[in-house]
Order: C-alpha cells, then sequence, then structure tokens
C-alpha cells in the first residue's frame, strides 16, 4: 500500500504537494498541447496531426454524445463529455508508463472528486430544466407503479439516484485502476523473489510471474481505456436521464 501512496515532493504548512498531484498537471499539460497541436492548421485535407484530433474528437461526440444524449442536446455537453473522456484516459495511461507508473485515478480523491463534478452537472440541470420538485419526483417516483408502493420505493429510488450513484460511478474507475496496478507491482514482486532470492526451480517461476505481469500489463491497458470510457458513458446517461421528460 506504501508504494502506491509516495511521500509528498514538498509541503508548505498543512499542505503537499506529490507525485499524484504533479501528474495530473501534466496531464492537463499533455492534452492541452496535444489538441492544440493537431488544430494549428486546420484545412480541408487534414494534416496526420488534425486527422487524429478529429478522430478523437469525433469518437467522444458520436459514440458517447449523439448516441447517448441526442442531437438536440449534445452541444452544451460536449466540452463535458471531451474532458472527462481524455483527462481520466491520459491519467490512467500513467500506470503503464516506466518511470512514471501511477495512475493518479487509483487514488480514491481523484476520482471522487470527477463524480462530484459530474454530479453537480446533472442534478443542476435536471433541476434547471423541471424544477426542484419535479426533479425530485422523477428520480424517486417511476412512472406506472402503485402510488401504494411509493412507500417503499421513494426511500430505495433516493439512497440509489441521488447517494449511491455518484459513489459507484467513482468507485468503477478507482476500484479497478488501484487493483489492476496492484496487481502488477504483486507480480512485479513475486518475480524479482524468485530470480534473486530463491535458486532452481524458483527461475521457472520467476519467468512464470514475468508472462503472468505481461499479461496483467496488457489487461490493465485495455482497462485504462474502459473505465474512461464507461465513467463518461455513465455521465452522458445521467444528464440524459435528466434532461427527459419522463422517468
Amino acid at each position: 500500500m506504501e508504494d502506491m501512496h509516495l511521500p509528498p515532493l514538498f509541503e508548505i504548512g498543512s499542505f503537499a504537494f506529490g507525485k499524484q498531484m504533479l501528474l495530473i498537471l501534466l496531464s492537463v499539460a499533455l492534452i492541452s498541447f496535444f489538441f492544440l497541436w493537431a488544430i494549428r492548421r486546420q484545412s480541408l485535407v487534414p494534416s496526420k496531426g488534425q486527422y487524429l484530433g478529429e478522430v478523437a474528437y469525433g469518437f467522444v461526440r458520436n459514440s458517447l454524445g449523439r448516441d447517448l444524449i441526442g442531437e438536440k442536446e449534445l452541444r452544451p455537453w460536449l466540452p463535458w463529455l471531451f474532458t472527462f473522456f481524455f483527462f481520466i484516459l491520459v491519467n490512467n495511461f500513467f500506470g503503464s508508463i516506466p518511470v512514471l507508473q501511477l495512475p493518479t485515478m487509483s487514488h480514491a480523491g481523484s476520482a471522487y472528486v470527477l463524480a462530484i463534478i459530474a454530479y453537480v452537472a446533472w442534478v443542476g440541470v435536471g433541476i434547471k430544466r423541471h424544477g426542484f420538485g419535479k426533479f425530485m419526483a422523477k428520480m424517486t417516483m417511476p412512472e406506472g407503479v402503485p402510488k401504494i408502493l411509493y412507500v417503499i420505493l421513494i426511500p430505495i429510488e433516493f439512497l440509489s439516484n441521488l447517494i449511491i450513484r455518484p459513489v459507484t460511478h467513482a468507485l468503477r474507475v478507482f476500484a479497478t485502476m488501484f487493483a489492476g496496478h496492484m496487481a502488477i507491482m504483486v507480480s512485479a514482486g513475486l518475480m524479482s523473489h524468485l530470480f534473486v532470492n530463491v535458486g532452481g526451480f524458483g527461475f521457472l517461476g520467476g519467468l512464470g510471474a514475468l508472462v503472468l505481469g505481461i499479461f496483467i500489463f496488457f489487461l490493465e491497458v485495455l482497462i485504462q481505456v474502459l473505465q474512461a470510457y464507461i465513467f463518461v458513458l455513465l455521465f452522458a446517461v445521467y444528464v440524459d436521464g435528466a434532461l427527459k421528460e419522463g422517468h
């Protein structure tokens, strides 16, 4: 556990600046630099950089925005979807880059801050669109259900949609990044132990741990992409649900 929660690089009073915060700032710089570079010379026949930037933008717009929120309501939410996806993706990828080797979303604080921002956004737009009372009714009173059951359903739906939902929204990305990186660390530690401290058949065990570590590494890369996608997909679903008239 201590290897994933490194000591701060420096402290100023109660404020501590660590590797995780440094990587978050680096991710913002990298994302900004790439997309500013990609659109520096816009043309009808795109350069390789412009084409890559357009493909990345189009993926978020079409797969996560248009298909879930719809063309009519999409435009205000594109910056949200785009920012969430690439911010989470790059910070997840840091866990697979040598030397950096720390997915910042493996720290609960990072994931929960993003989930809180998403929560305030979709709850806020739902209240703005429908009013507080109607929005709360949407979230707690399913349509087509006998009213006598509302006594049971209202507290369950309230907990599910307004309390548990933001917690699980963050928990998905945090838990998978933490577990995946921890698995790689365990595999690397086992390989090192078998190679260095155990003779004879320990060498074969070390090779097995190496193969396992490589498999887990590529599996984690897949999960890093998948979790960024799932986080934004759920956000788009929540926004769409908040905007619609029906439950």
